[in-house]
């Protein structure tokens, strides 16, 4: 659908047939840092292009890690940047706020499909695929169990606005797909897709690492009655030295670090969009202007 760092703008609208709705939605899991700003350099810039709407989301399913100096600190940071959600800041959508939704949706997969309870960890699984070896065990719920989604076999196709068409088959990638962890929260994949859902999203912008997820939650998604997936749209990432992606401990490339060592707001979209290929010099960007880097005539790197 269009170039590895721009998607065909024109191309996308037509197949959205809408203004899009998207989400910007960082886990407070830690501080934000450049990867960040790429994803809402991208999550704001399409979605302006287009005149779509973006809303903000806080996807704190993790309780163990998910604390709130973290979802303080990157709404000051966000803030800063100048990064402004068309739905505001209150009220907020927190995943945490908002349990019942996920039990709602456990129920309604209840009555069509498979839910069992899951006591395997990571290290009794040994990999990405689920063998099922739980599935005609009849275990109880308690403390250290998870629950398991029947994921039916068949291949998901998908159009993605960067990628291209893409082919999936969730139930030889991941097995039957967990929804609720050992430790009692609602795993990603369970709380994005309600949420996207419940949200009416019609856009995801998020960075290649999850291309993987996107199968699985088309597929669960049906499963919970969504007639029409949303577009799908996964950006490059940056790399550290060890060419691994940024992680929220990455000190030198954090938000607050680098406004404690000068640079203004526009300077930091730069360097993000700089560093992720967007534009070929470091120079500055503001919140406002990245739309300039999608719409025809954008300056190429």
């Amino acid at each position: 659908m269009g170039s590895s760092l721009r998607p065909d703008l024109a191309r996308l609208e037509a197949v959205l047939d809408a203004p899009p709705l998207t989400r910007f939605a960082p886990s407070p899991t830690g501080f934000l840092h450049l990867g960040h700003v790429v994803n809402a350099i991208y999550v704001w810039g399409i979605a302006r292009a287009l005149g779509g709407r973006v809303l903000l989301r806080v996807e704190d399913h993790d309780r163990i890690r998910s604390r709130p100096e973290y979802e303080a600190a990157l709404l000051r940071d966000l803030e800063w940047l100048g990064f402004e959600p068309d739905a505001g800041r209150a009220p907020l959508l927190r995943q945490s706020d908002t349990p019942s939704v996920y039990e709602d949706a456990i129920a309604q997969l209840r009555a069509t499909t498979e839910v069992y309870v899951c006591e395997c960890s990571r290290k009794d699984i040994g990999g990405e695929r689920y063998d099922s070896r739980c599935r005609q065990r009849s275990l109880s719920p308690g403390p250290g169990r998870g629950l398991r989604v029947r994921l039916a076999g068949g291949t998901e196709k998908f159009e993605d606005a960067l990628l291209g068409p893409l082919m999936q088959v969730p139930a030889e990638q991941c097995g039957d797909l967990l929804v609720r962890d050992r430790d009692g929260h609602w795993t990603y994949q369970l709380a994005v897709t309600v949420d996207d859902m419940r949200q009416s999203v019609t856009l995801v912008i998020r960075g290649s690492d999850l291309v993987s997820s996107t199968g699985r939650q088309i597929q669960l998604a049906r499963m919970l009655g969504r007639r029409n997936a949303p577009i799908f749209l996964h950006h490059p990432l940056i790399h550290d030295e060890r060419g691994e992606k940024l992680s929220k401990s990455a000190g030198d490339t954090g938000v607050r670090d680098l406004r404690s060592a000068g640079l203004s707001a526009p300077e930091v979209i730069g360097l993000a969009a700089y560093q992720v290929g967007l534009i070929g010099a470091r120079e500055s960007i503001g919140a406002s202007e990245v739309a300039g880097l999608f719409r025809a005539g954008s300056p190429q790197p």
